[in-house]
């Protein structure tokens, strides 16, 4: 074993057994390459990554490898999810040197931390134009001692380089204007895949921050709103109807790496399906008559519920970050049936029926290039409707959507025998954040307390554990990892960000000021140890973090939303609820980095136009006053409607007793009924709605 069995990342414990002497991040690592004058070389992935998993297999496993690393380089293995300050840093570099990133990440540094060389997954051998690992360990080491002052002239010549490629990107802003997010719509509509949905050509990712942006821009009276809806809605359904959803457990993988949404690499990320959660429920509010939307969400959340939730007492539950793509060594087949497995299991009529719904065929639709042998597998999708299969086979569609329930149950049933893919049981605050915001949301519109529970549980988990209060030795903070019973590493900027965000959402739907007041209390912390004083913008560590060769400022969003839009969107919204200028113009500071980039990198600013959205439109306000119990119907009535730039403010008397009053319920606190609802447009009100009917002439009224 080596030193990564001390660590509590799931993913640097897989790494305990290699031969390879690796270290995890530090100082250990950096004093023994400056004793030795060797080169670091800095391998970076996670846990659940499929092609991780095989470079370990290939590589890391082998002893002539490893032979060959330990001799010749200090050996740093780092898991992406704990540390993405690290990641960002050096994805940064490796981008701009081969033109794409992506895991598992391979650079090699000078003992003072600076890039030299880097790539992402490197085969055992030469091959599809990549150098075989060992031949590269070899040319490096070579080059290290031939080469030496050469190549630290030139890891301080790159450091450099992307220092000041940073600084410049990153002081770059344009004046928010609303005629951006119509140039972004655009952008966005000329790589919109009219077929498919989604954005590009394969891979494809989910991208939920674009969808939630183009629902809301939709939600406008603007010429290209229409289309904007039908880009989101589209790309959704489309979505739902191929192997990237799990037709039979819920949830969905990572991306697609086919056009069509079909054949995934079936890790499942929870920030993936938080966000997807949010954005399906807001696309229910926009499309109610999509029935496979709710579906979705309650076997998505379901599914969290049931394989990624870590329940510590009846008041504190929190998510795990991640499940694998492969079980028993073998990529995808706990998901993957064939013909005659469905003739196992349902019995021949069932199992042609099964077929038809779930477009399986003795031929198979996934392939394996590591595992040839293994033929006639299918992913399962649902391309075809309940009424069209049902006209086709000849049968009722009430008779045949019982049958389709039924068949689904038995497959899961036998499935869930089957050795379930490994699980990344780490907690992360950051996605544990996206969704208490997600199931809080679902909660409001679908009035289920029980997910509303489960945000506020989640909730509750983060502040009693990741919450570390002030004392003697330290200021408020957050913290970014949970495992084994213990907290790890300073927050990041998406921790602060994506929490702050989730927690409007719960006091949206409970009325609840205390989680309104964190969220202000994790903004102040932002605005303190995270904002880019002598520029704009926020950067992703803290003024308290460990210093890196640079200090990343996230403005694109990657896998997750972009810390600096997240950031620059909770600002937003916070700013209106407290009254507060300065955070509004500080919002406006952060979402102008990335406006300056609409026409660029339109695919990858989802988050960041969903802030402009919030700091150009027209302000309007509901504020309803009233015990929680009374103010259901009028919840309820609210929950209905898809008002994504409205400020949703909630109370009781009890709340302004304990908290003060909102200012937007200044001088409404008091009524001669038991509820009474304001509807205002920059704080000026109409006359209160004291009666459901009045409330909803006056809902329906904000929509001519």
């Amino acid at each position: 074993m080596n030193r990564l069995a001390n660590e509590i990342s799931p993913y640097l414990k897989q790494h305990a057994g290699n031969p390879v002497d690796w270290f995890p991040w530090g100082d250990e690592a950096f004093a023994k390459a400056r004793e030795e004058n060797l080169p670091i070389l800095l391998s970076i992935g996670y846990s659940t990554c499929h092609w991780c998993h095989v470079m370990a297999h290939e590589s890391f496993e082998n002893d002539s490898v490893a032979k060959l690393m330990n001799s010749s380089f200090v050996n740093i293995k780092v898991d992406r999810e704990e540390r993405p300050d690290i990641d960002s840093v050096y994805m940064t570099y490796t981008q701009a040197l081969t033109g794409q990133g992506g895991w598992p990440m391979t650079v090699f540094l000078t003992p003072d931390k600076k890039p030299f060389y880097a790539g992402t997954y490197f085969p055992p051998t030469d091959n599809h134009g990549r150098p075989g690992f060992s031949r590269l360990l070899e040319s490096i080491s070579k080059a290290w001692q031939e080469k030496h002052s050469e190549i630290q002239d030139q890891a301080a010549d790159i450091t450099t380089k992307i220092i000041q490629s940073t600084e410049s990107h990153a002081a770059h802003q344009t004046e928010l204007r609303s005629e951006l997010l119509d140039q972004a719509v655009e952008a966005l509509a000329n790589i919109y895949d009219s077929e498919w949905g989604g954005f590009g050509n394969a891979p494809k990712f989910p991208s939920p921050a674009n969808l939630e942006f183009l629902l809301v821009y939709g939600s406008l009276e603007k010429p290209a709103s229409e289309h904007a809806t039908e880009m989101a809605v589209n790309t959704l359904e489309h979505m739902l109807s191929g192997g990237l959803y799990d037709q039979l457990g819920g949830g969905f993988a990572r991306y697609s790496v086919d056009r069509a949404w079909l054949a995934p690499h079936f890790e499942k990320m929870l920030y993936d399906n938080a966000s997807l959660v949010k954005v399906l429920t807001q696309a229910h509010q926009v499309a109610p008559n999509k029935a496979r939307f709710p579906e979705v969400i309650h076997e998505t959340i379901a599914y969290l519920e049931r394989e990624m939730c870590l329940e510590i007492n009846t008041e504190e539950i929190a998510f795990y970050s991640a499940q694998d793509a492969d079980s028993e060594g073998v990529e995808g087949k706990f998901f993957l049936w064939t013909t005659t497995q469905l003739e196992e299991t349902l019995g021949v009529d069932d199992a042609l029926i099964a077929a038809k719904v779930f477009d399986v065929s003795t031929t198979g639709n996934f392939t394996d290039p590591h595992n040839p042998e293994l033929v006639q597998r299918n992913i399962l999708t649902r391309r075809s409707g309940i009424s069209e299969i049902a006209k086709d086979l000849q049968i009722d569609s009430d008779e045949l959507s019982n049958k389709v329930a039924h068949i689904r149950d038995q497959l899961f049933e036998v499935r869930e025998k089957r050795i379930h893919p490994d699980r990344d049981e780490k907690v992360l605050t950051s996605w544990n954040g996206l969704l208490v915001g997600a199931l809080a949301e679902a909660g409001r519109v679908f009035e289920n307390q029980r997910y509303i529970e489960s945000a506020e549980k989640t909730a509750r988990f983060i502040y009693r554990n990741l919450w570390v209060e002030e004392s003697q030795n330290s200021k408020k903070h957050l913290m970014h990892i949970y495992a084994e019973g213990q907290a790890k590493v300073l927050g990041q900027l998406e921790d602060y960000s994506y929490l702050g965000l989730g927690l409007i959402d719960l006091y949206r739907a409970t009325g609840k000021q205390s989680y309104l007041n964190w969220s202000r209390e994790l903004f102040s912390i932002i605005l303190e140890d995270f904002q880019d004083v002598k520029a704009s913008g926020f950067f992703d560590t803290s003024t308290d973090a460990e210093s890196l060769i640079i200090r990343p400022k996230s403005i694109y969003d990657a896998s997750i939303p972009a810390g600096n839009g997240s950031a620059a969107k909770l600002g937003a919204i916070l700013g209106r609820y407290f009254n507060n200028d300065h955070w509004l113009n500080t919002a406006s500071d952060a979402a102008s980095l990335a406006a300056a980039s609409v026409q660029r990198g339109v695919s990858a600013l989802g988050t960041s136009l969903q802030a402009i959205l919030q700091l150009t439109s027209e302000n309007q306000e509901i504020a309803i006053v009233g015990d929680p119990q009374d103010r259901q119907i009028y919840e309820h009535e609210l929950a209905a409607n898809y008002l994504p730039l409205m400020l949703i403010a909630l109370t009781s008397k009890e709340e302004i007793s304990i908290y003060g009053s909102l200012d937007i319920f200044t001088g409404r606190e008091a009524s001669d009924s038991s509820v009474t609802a304001y509807i205002c447009r920059d704080m000026v009100c109409n006359v209160p709605a004291k009666n459901i009917s009045e409330f909803k002439i006056q809902l329906g009224r904000l929509k001519t």
